[in-house]
Protein backbone atom coordinates (compact mmCIF):
# COMPACT_ATOMS: atom_id res chain seq x y z
CA UNK A 1 0.00 0.00 0.00
CA UNK A 2 1.07 3.58 -0.58
CA UNK A 3 1.91 5.76 2.41
CA UNK A 4 -1.29 7.78 1.90
CA UNK A 5 -3.40 4.61 1.81
CA UNK A 6 -1.72 3.41 5.00
CA UNK A 7 -2.29 6.79 6.65
CA UNK A 8 -6.01 6.93 5.91
CA UNK A 9 -6.43 3.33 7.03
CA UNK A 10 -4.70 4.12 10.31
CA UNK A 11 -6.74 7.30 10.87
CA UNK A 12 -10.14 5.76 10.24
CA UNK A 13 -11.53 7.29 13.47
CA UNK A 14 -10.04 10.74 12.95
CA UNK A 15 -9.08 13.10 10.16
CA UNK A 16 -5.68 13.96 8.75
CA UNK A 17 -4.11 17.36 9.20
CA UNK A 18 -1.73 18.16 6.33
CA UNK A 19 0.35 21.36 6.43
CA UNK A 20 1.73 22.85 3.23
CA UNK A 21 5.28 24.19 3.17
CA UNK A 22 7.32 25.72 0.36
CA UNK A 23 10.61 23.88 -0.02
CA UNK A 24 13.54 26.24 0.57
CA UNK A 25 11.49 28.98 2.23
CA UNK A 26 13.24 30.99 3.46
CA UNK A 27 16.33 28.76 3.09
CA UNK A 28 16.89 25.02 2.70
CA UNK A 29 18.22 24.70 6.25
CA UNK A 30 15.33 26.65 7.74
CA UNK A 31 12.71 24.72 5.79
CA UNK A 32 14.10 21.45 7.14
CA UNK A 33 13.83 22.79 10.67
CA UNK A 34 10.25 23.84 9.94
CA UNK A 35 9.40 20.36 8.61
CA UNK A 36 10.71 18.80 11.82
CA UNK A 37 8.57 21.21 13.83
CA UNK A 38 5.42 20.42 11.85
CA UNK A 39 5.90 16.67 12.21
CA UNK A 40 6.71 16.87 15.92
CA UNK A 41 3.55 18.93 16.49
CA UNK A 42 1.32 16.27 14.91
CA UNK A 43 1.21 16.72 11.14
CA UNK A 44 -0.08 13.48 9.59
CA UNK A 45 1.41 14.15 6.15
CA UNK A 46 3.02 17.05 4.32
CA UNK A 47 2.31 18.87 1.08
CA UNK A 48 5.57 20.36 -0.18
CA UNK A 49 5.74 23.09 -2.80
CA UNK A 50 8.47 23.41 -5.42
CA UNK A 51 9.43 27.06 -6.01
CA UNK A 52 8.26 28.42 -9.35
CA UNK A 53 8.40 31.84 -10.98
CA UNK A 54 4.74 32.10 -12.06
CA UNK A 55 2.52 30.35 -9.46
CA UNK A 56 -0.85 31.25 -11.00
CA UNK A 57 -2.98 29.10 -8.66
CA UNK A 58 -1.58 30.71 -5.52
CA UNK A 59 -2.61 33.81 -3.64
CA UNK A 60 -0.20 36.52 -2.43
CA UNK A 61 0.97 34.73 0.72
CA UNK A 62 2.20 31.57 -1.02
CA UNK A 63 3.39 33.56 -4.04
CA UNK A 64 5.69 35.39 -1.62
CA UNK A 65 7.07 32.06 -0.39
CA UNK A 66 7.96 31.13 -3.98
CA UNK A 67 9.75 34.48 -4.28
CA UNK A 68 11.72 34.04 -1.04
CA UNK A 69 12.90 30.58 -2.03
CA UNK A 70 13.84 31.67 -5.54
CA UNK A 71 15.58 34.79 -4.25
CA UNK A 72 17.87 32.49 -2.28
CA UNK A 73 18.63 30.47 -5.41
CA UNK A 74 16.57 27.40 -4.53
CA UNK A 75 15.87 25.43 -7.70
CA UNK A 76 14.65 22.01 -8.68
CA UNK A 77 17.84 20.21 -7.66
CA UNK A 78 17.65 21.80 -4.22
CA UNK A 79 13.98 20.83 -3.86
CA UNK A 80 14.76 17.22 -4.76
CA UNK A 81 17.63 17.17 -2.26
CA UNK A 82 15.30 18.44 0.47
CA UNK A 83 12.71 15.77 -0.35
CA UNK A 84 15.42 13.09 -0.14
CA UNK A 85 16.49 14.37 3.27
CA UNK A 86 12.91 14.52 4.56
CA UNK A 87 12.22 11.01 3.28
CA UNK A 88 15.35 9.64 4.96
CA UNK A 89 14.42 11.28 8.25
CA UNK A 90 10.70 10.38 8.11
CA UNK A 91 10.47 7.10 6.16
CA UNK A 92 6.75 6.54 6.85
CA UNK A 93 5.51 10.12 6.43
CA UNK A 94 3.31 10.62 3.33
CA UNK A 95 4.70 13.37 1.09
CA UNK A 96 2.59 15.09 -1.52
CA UNK A 97 4.35 17.47 -3.89
CA UNK A 98 2.79 20.54 -5.49
CA UNK A 99 4.66 21.67 -8.60
CA UNK A 100 3.62 23.64 -11.66
CA UNK A 101 3.25 22.00 -15.06
CA UNK A 102 6.16 23.77 -16.78
CA UNK A 103 8.57 21.74 -14.66
CA UNK A 104 7.57 18.29 -15.99
CA UNK A 105 7.31 19.76 -19.49
CA UNK A 106 10.87 21.08 -19.31
CA UNK A 107 12.32 17.95 -17.70
CA UNK A 108 10.41 15.44 -19.79
CA UNK A 109 7.56 13.61 -18.11
CA UNK A 110 9.26 10.30 -17.45
CA UNK A 111 12.44 11.95 -16.17
CA UNK A 112 10.45 14.30 -13.94
CA UNK A 113 8.33 11.63 -12.27
CA UNK A 114 11.25 9.24 -11.88
CA UNK A 115 13.35 11.95 -10.20
CA UNK A 116 10.61 12.67 -7.67
CA UNK A 117 9.91 8.99 -7.08
CA UNK A 118 13.57 8.32 -6.37
CA UNK A 119 13.68 11.32 -4.01
CA UNK A 120 10.81 9.87 -1.98
CA UNK A 121 7.65 11.63 -3.18
CA UNK A 122 4.40 9.70 -2.81
CA UNK A 123 2.05 11.91 -4.81
CA UNK A 124 2.28 14.86 -7.20
CA UNK A 125 -0.32 17.56 -7.82
CA UNK A 126 0.09 19.89 -10.81
CA UNK A 127 -2.29 22.75 -9.96
CA UNK A 128 -2.31 24.24 -13.45
CA UNK A 129 -2.97 20.95 -15.27
CA UNK A 130 -6.70 20.10 -15.36
CA UNK A 131 -7.76 16.50 -15.38
CA UNK A 132 -8.94 16.74 -19.00
CA UNK A 133 -5.28 17.27 -20.00
CA UNK A 134 -3.89 14.79 -17.51
CA UNK A 135 -3.52 11.55 -19.50
CA UNK A 136 0.22 11.81 -20.31
CA UNK A 137 1.02 12.93 -16.76
CA UNK A 138 -1.00 10.07 -15.27
CA UNK A 139 0.76 7.53 -17.46
CA UNK A 140 4.22 8.86 -16.54
CA UNK A 141 3.33 9.00 -12.85
CA UNK A 142 2.11 5.44 -12.84
CA UNK A 143 5.24 4.23 -14.62
CA UNK A 144 7.31 5.84 -11.86
CA UNK A 145 5.10 4.57 -9.03
CA UNK A 146 3.88 8.06 -8.03
CA UNK A 147 0.24 8.85 -7.23
CA UNK A 148 -1.22 11.50 -9.57
CA UNK A 149 -3.50 13.94 -7.74
CA UNK A 150 -6.01 16.32 -9.30
CA UNK A 151 -8.04 19.23 -7.97
CA UNK A 152 -11.80 18.89 -7.68
CA UNK A 153 -12.84 22.52 -8.24
CA UNK A 154 -15.73 24.12 -6.41
CA UNK A 155 -18.81 24.02 -8.63
CA UNK A 156 -17.25 21.68 -11.19
CA UNK A 157 -19.44 19.70 -13.58
CA UNK A 158 -20.29 16.07 -12.90
CA UNK A 159 -18.07 15.05 -15.82
CA UNK A 160 -15.07 16.81 -14.31
CA UNK A 161 -15.67 15.42 -10.82
CA UNK A 162 -16.10 11.91 -12.16
CA UNK A 163 -12.78 12.23 -14.03
CA UNK A 164 -11.01 13.63 -10.95
CA UNK A 165 -12.29 10.74 -8.85
CA UNK A 166 -11.24 8.18 -11.46
CA UNK A 167 -7.78 9.63 -12.08
CA UNK A 168 -6.59 10.73 -8.63
CA UNK A 169 -4.67 8.25 -6.53
CA UNK A 170 -3.56 8.69 -2.93
CA UNK A 171 -6.05 11.49 -2.32
CA UNK A 172 -8.31 13.96 -4.08
CA UNK A 173 -7.67 17.65 -3.47
CA UNK A 174 -11.12 19.25 -3.12
CA UNK A 175 -11.27 23.02 -2.86
CA UNK A 176 -13.68 24.53 -0.36
CA UNK A 177 -14.26 27.69 -2.39
CA UNK A 178 -13.48 29.40 -5.69
CA UNK A 179 -10.33 31.43 -6.30
CA UNK A 180 -6.66 31.01 -5.47
CA UNK A 181 -5.00 29.80 -2.29
CA UNK A 182 -4.98 32.11 0.69
CA UNK A 183 -6.47 33.10 4.00
CA UNK A 184 -7.57 36.42 2.52
CA UNK A 185 -10.73 34.55 1.52
CA UNK A 186 -11.39 31.95 4.19
CA UNK A 187 -13.30 28.72 3.85
CA UNK A 188 -17.00 28.88 4.61
CA UNK A 189 -18.01 26.23 7.14
CA UNK A 190 -21.52 26.15 5.68
CA UNK A 191 -21.99 24.16 2.49
CA UNK A 192 -18.93 21.96 3.03
CA UNK A 193 -21.00 18.80 3.31
CA UNK A 194 -22.49 19.44 -0.09
CA UNK A 195 -19.08 20.28 -1.55
CA UNK A 196 -17.52 17.05 -0.22
CA UNK A 197 -20.59 15.03 -1.17
CA UNK A 198 -20.46 16.20 -4.78
CA UNK A 199 -16.98 14.69 -5.08
CA UNK A 200 -17.48 11.64 -2.84
CA UNK A 201 -20.45 10.29 -4.77
CA UNK A 202 -18.11 9.27 -7.58
CA UNK A 203 -15.95 7.18 -5.24
CA UNK A 204 -12.21 7.28 -5.64
CA UNK A 205 -9.45 8.21 -3.21
CA UNK A 206 -10.04 9.93 0.15
CA UNK A 207 -10.78 13.64 -0.03
CA UNK A 208 -8.56 16.32 1.49
CA UNK A 209 -10.16 19.74 1.66
CA UNK A 210 -8.07 22.83 1.00
CA UNK A 211 -8.13 26.59 0.21
CA UNK A 212 -8.85 28.98 3.06
CA UNK A 213 -8.48 26.36 5.82
CA UNK A 214 -6.87 28.46 8.54
CA UNK A 215 -8.68 27.89 11.86
CA UNK A 216 -9.55 24.80 13.92
CA UNK A 217 -13.25 25.27 13.19
CA UNK A 218 -12.49 25.01 9.47
CA UNK A 219 -10.73 21.68 10.04
CA UNK A 220 -13.53 20.43 12.28
CA UNK A 221 -16.16 21.39 9.71
CA UNK A 222 -14.21 19.66 6.93
CA UNK A 223 -14.06 16.39 8.88
CA UNK A 224 -17.72 16.63 9.87
CA UNK A 225 -18.57 17.20 6.21
CA UNK A 226 -17.02 13.84 5.33
CA UNK A 227 -13.53 14.84 4.20
CA UNK A 228 -10.66 12.56 5.21
CA UNK A 229 -8.62 15.57 6.25
CA UNK A 230 -7.69 19.18 5.63
CA UNK A 231 -4.73 20.96 4.05
CA UNK A 232 -3.51 24.27 5.45
CA UNK A 233 -1.03 26.32 3.45
CA UNK A 234 -1.31 30.08 3.62
CA UNK A 235 -1.79 30.22 7.40
CA UNK A 236 1.38 28.14 7.90
CA UNK A 237 3.25 30.23 5.36
CA UNK A 238 2.12 33.47 7.00
CA UNK A 239 3.63 32.33 10.31
CA UNK A 240 6.92 31.55 8.54
CA UNK A 241 6.84 34.91 6.78
CA UNK A 242 6.49 36.81 10.04
CA UNK A 243 9.79 35.36 11.23
CA UNK A 244 11.76 36.00 8.02
CA UNK A 245 14.48 38.62 7.82
CA UNK A 246 16.87 39.52 4.99
CA UNK A 247 20.11 37.54 5.02
CA UNK A 248 22.70 39.75 3.35
CA UNK A 249 25.42 37.18 4.04
CA UNK A 250 23.93 34.75 1.52
CA UNK A 251 24.67 35.14 -2.16
CA UNK A 252 21.68 34.16 -4.30
CA UNK A 253 22.26 31.55 -7.01
CA UNK A 254 19.52 32.45 -9.50
CA UNK A 255 18.60 29.63 -11.88
CA UNK A 256 16.44 31.98 -13.93
CA UNK A 257 18.31 35.29 -14.39
CA UNK A 258 16.09 38.19 -15.31
CA UNK A 259 13.20 37.47 -12.98
CA UNK A 260 12.54 40.36 -10.63
CA UNK A 261 12.60 38.17 -7.52
CA UNK A 262 16.35 37.74 -7.91
CA UNK A 263 16.84 41.44 -7.25
CA UNK A 264 15.72 40.71 -3.69
CA UNK A 265 18.05 39.61 -0.91
CA UNK A 266 18.03 36.07 0.37
CA UNK A 267 16.10 35.47 3.58
CA UNK A 268 16.50 33.50 6.79
CA UNK A 269 14.49 32.87 9.95
CA UNK A 270 15.39 35.53 12.48
CA UNK A 271 14.47 33.58 15.62
CA UNK A 272 14.00 29.88 14.96
CA UNK A 273 12.98 29.06 18.54
CA UNK A 274 10.19 31.64 18.38
CA UNK A 275 9.04 30.28 15.01
CA UNK A 276 9.07 26.70 16.30
CA UNK A 277 7.00 27.70 19.31
CA UNK A 278 4.38 29.52 17.25
CA UNK A 279 4.17 26.85 14.56
CA UNK A 280 4.05 24.03 17.08
CA UNK A 281 1.17 25.58 18.99
CA UNK A 282 -0.75 26.29 15.79
CA UNK A 283 -0.34 22.78 14.37
CA UNK A 284 -1.28 21.13 17.65
CA UNK A 285 -4.52 23.12 17.78
CA UNK A 286 -5.35 22.31 14.15
CA UNK A 287 -4.62 18.62 14.70
CA UNK A 288 -6.89 18.53 17.78
CA UNK A 289 -9.74 19.61 15.53
CA UNK A 290 -9.44 16.36 13.52
CA UNK A 291 -10.18 14.15 16.56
Amino acid sequence: MSRFTTLFSRLHNEGAFVPFLMLGDPSPEDSLAIVRTLVAAGADALELGVPFSDPVADGPTIQASHVRALAGGVGLADALALIRTIREEFPRLPLGILVYGNVPFSRGLDTFYQEFAEAGADAILLPDIPVREGAPFIAAAERAGVDPVFIAPAGASEKVLESVAACSKGYIYAVSRDGVTGTEKQSETTGLKEAVGHVARFGGAPILLGFGISRPEHVRAAIQAGAAGAITGSAITRIVERHCVPDLSRTPRPEHPGHSEHDLPAFRVGDMEALRAELGEYVREMKKATL
